[in-house]
């Protein structure tokens, strides 16, 4: 809730005395606290997921608490990804452009800062000058054309009685948190795409092969209905039928190939390269080892710990900051101001005796009327202080359903692997028994064509289910935070002389 603030009628002493007091108009920014009761689950969470002896099949463990390294990605153990992603971070101008605009933000605070000290300037001015000859006598030396020069120095001050100026700094200065923010949050959108896209190209590669050797099976069943047409055993129909089952087959490869070729678009754009750059690593599922330990952060650290929950943060602190500015627009601003200098009619006389000037002088301004709009303003920042908390809230609850929504499909991405395992184990036994049994002529076509259809589905399922493990994993270090607290460019910018940001979590060593 926002109270408002309005002018003051006790006059100059009152000024001085807030002055002295060093207040501050406006609300007082205080961090908000993480929501009490709060949690990712209905029921409670189980201890971890269901395992599949396969690819990407083991048993992870959801551990509460658990810290998060820096560099989470080397959990998947390969230094091909691990090589990507460190070139990611110094290539990709999304990196150069968030580390500009935060470098933006710092200069902005800076500016801002000069204000608190008097404004000094230097002048000098020659110049010539006619005056009118009935006027001409007051001048010392009687003529009516003659050379003037003037040098001055000038000092000015507003004193910031009601903390316009402090609270402009501090919304400049939380401003320049929420770009730092948005630095971390594209420094963890950009890892996790890299690795995503890894893990893509991985599930495409494995796809692709399940899809060639499935192509491989049906020639070979193709070939043998070939040789028992020959025999006359079947019909030419069955033939035709394999041959359109064949050419089905054959059919899905190169939209997989179209798709593992844009893939590698994709991840030479995140390295910050031109597509026919060739990117000499390869991904493939067999080679990436699924974390079995993942961090289930409690509560309290996860609004530490997500980028875009502390850059809400920050930018909900600026606005509240913007409407003391607004309200100090409202009440009397002093400025005091001094100027020394010299005048003379010959420039190598300046500063001698009798030519030098003085004034001190102090201004004390109170706005009257402005047709409402200092009022309108004010409520203005108001409102836009009052989004700004609602925005924090909408924040919290979307990291709040991102970890919700990744624990539940590392949970059930687990069973549906189980499942895939299980269906992919038994298409392939119904397929290897209808090729035997149609090679003694047991059965007919029809029933090795389902078999064949079955187990084409259930293998590329098999291999979705693979990757889904490892993305469901990639998406929870996402929405729990990414560890940017424990980096060693994070740590060394507190010493680096830039504007201060916001604690880092409170777990962070």
């Amino acid at each position: 809730m926002i109270h408002r603030y309005f002018p003051p009628q006790g006059g100059v002493a009152l000024a001085a005395l807030l002055s002295l007091a060093g207040c501050a108009v406006g609300p007082d920014f205080k961090t908000p606290e993480a929501p009490a009761g709060a949690g990712y689950t209905v029921d409670a969470l189980p201890a971890g997921t269901a395992s599949a002896p396969t690819t990407g099949g083991a048993a992870q463990r959801f551990v509460a608490g658990m810290d998060i390294p820096a560099q989470w990605w080397t959990l998947f153990h390969s230094p091909e990804l691990d090589a990507l992603v460190n070139e990611a971070m110094t290539r990709n101008p999304d990196m150069d452009a968030a580390r500009a605009a935060l470098k933006a933000a710092h200069e902005a605070v800076r500016v801002q800062q000069g204000d608190y000290f008097p404004q000094v300037s230097a002048s000098y001015s020659p110049t010539r000058q006619q005056i009118a000859a009935p006027l001409a006598s007051p001048a010392a030396s009687g003529t009516d054309l003659y050379n003037l020069h003037t040098a001055q120095v000038s000092v000015s001050y507003t004193l910031d009685l009601f903390g316009a100026n402090r609270r402009q700094v501090e919304s400049l200065v939380a401003q320049a948190d929420a770009q730092r923010f948005a630095l971390e949050a594209t420094y963890l959108t950009l890892s996790s795409n890299v690795v995503a896209a890894a893990i893509q190209e991985a599930s495409l590669r494995g796809q692709l092969a399940a899809t060639q050797e499935i192509v491989s099976l049906q020639q070979r069943s193709l070939d043998l209905l070939h040789r028992q047409y020959d025999l006359g055993q079947v019909a030419q129909a069955d033939v035709a039928a394999q041959e359109a089952s064949l050419a089905q087959a054959q059919a899905a490869i190169p939209p997989l190939e179209k798709q593992l070729a844009q893939q590698r678009d994709a991840l030479a754009r995140l390295l910050g390269r031109m597509p026919n750059e060739r990117i000499d690593a390869t991904f493939d599922l067999n080679r990436l080892q699924l974390p079995e330990a993942l961090p289930v952060s409690l509560p309290s650290q996860l609004v530490e710990q997500r980028p875009d929950v502390r850059a809400a943060q920050a930018q909900w602190h600026a606005a509240g900051a913007a409407v003391g500015v607004a309200v100090a627009a409202r009440l009397p601003s002093v400025t005091l101001s001094a100027n020394y200098g010299a005048s003379a009619e010959i420039a190598r006389e300046l500063f001698s005796p009798g030519t030098g000037f003085w004034s001190l002088a102090a201004n004390l301004t109170q706005p009257i009327f402005a047709g409402g709009a200092l009022l309108h303003k004010q409520r203005g920042a108001e409102a836009a202080y009052e989004q700004a908390g609602a925005q924090y809230r909408a924040a919290v609850l979307t990291a709040f359903q991102n970890v919700a929504d990744t624990l539940h499909a590392l949970r059930t991405d687990a069973d549906a692997l189980r499942a895939s395992l299980n269906a992919e184990q038994a298409a392939k036994r119904s397929l290897t028994i209808a090729q035997k049994q149609l090679e003694l002529g047991d059965i007919s076509y029809l029933t090795l064509l389902n078999a064949q259809q079955t187990y084409q589905q259930t293998r590329v399922a098999l291999v979705q289910a693979q990757a889904n493990r490892y993305a469901d994993t990639v998406a929870l270090f996402q929405a729990v935070g990414g560890g940017w607290w424990h980096r060693d460019d994070m740590k060394a910018g507190a010493t680096a002389g830039t504007p201060p940001v916001a604690a880092s979590p409170a777990q962070a060593g």
